[in-house]
């Protein structure tokens, strides 16, 4: 299994309400969470809160990319969030990329969990997500040179128990390709998930 070296900060920003550093490789994203807080009225939801997320590129504006990014994490991060305990509020989430060497919303999903966990938003489980590219074969935690050679990319992200909660594919991918890369990707899923959990049990361990 060839996951690349995983690496993780929490509470790195003094004026955000959680953040968190996540690195896959090369690839490395920081996520920021504000909130619970006060929503503009336009957007206010009367059951439940309203999670924006707002994804920056290294450098320049935001495109048609980034934009997709976003509302991928954004759903994938509605799935977990109790958006129910607190309506008519907002919880913003605001992730930099720091360096694309691929797997990139992979490793923004995690940051997101991460952030999200180091603020004490209520979630109803844990996320994990890993990325996954074909050309002749699966290959697990893709380059952004294998992703470039290859004809798909997926990001698979699973829960706490190991389920499929929300997939993300560029380019076709056939059903064995997809199956495929589920059967790949659960093991190194419960890999990142426990080295979420020994990354968040260690910085605790200190603040205590």
């Amino acid at each position: 299994m060839n996951l690349r070296p995983l690496a993780a900060e929490q509470s790195l920003l003094s004026r955000a309400d959680g953040s968190a550093r996540f690195s896959h490789g090369s690839t490395s994203v920081l996520a920021a969470v504000y909130g619970p807080a006060e929503v503009k009225q336009s957007k206010e939801k009367l059951n439940r809160a309203t999670i924006d997320v707002v994804f920056k590129p290294k450098s320049g504006n935001p495109g048609s990319a980034e934009k997709l990014i976003e509302k991928i994490l954004r759903e994938t991060c509605e799935t977990i969030i109790i958006s129910s305990l607190h309506p008519r509020s907002s919880i913003s989430i605001i992730v930099q990329l720091e360096h694309d060497d691929g797997a990139l919303i992979a490793c923004s999903v995690n940051a997101c969990y991460l952030a999200l966990l180091d603020a004490g938003i209520p979630m109803s489980g844990q996320l994990s997500a890993v990325g996954c590219s074909f050309k002749d074969e699966c290959i697990l935690d893709p380059s952004l040179e294998q992703v470039q050679d290859s004809s798909s990319v997926l990001t698979l992200v699973f829960d706490s128990h190991s389920h499929l909660i929300a997939s993300h594919g560029i380019g076709p991918t056939t059903q064995s390709q997809f199956f495929s890369g589920i059967s790949i990707a659960t093991p190194a899923s419960k890999l990142v998930a426990e080295f979420m959990r020994l990354s968040t049990e260690r910085r605790l361990s200190k603040v205590s």
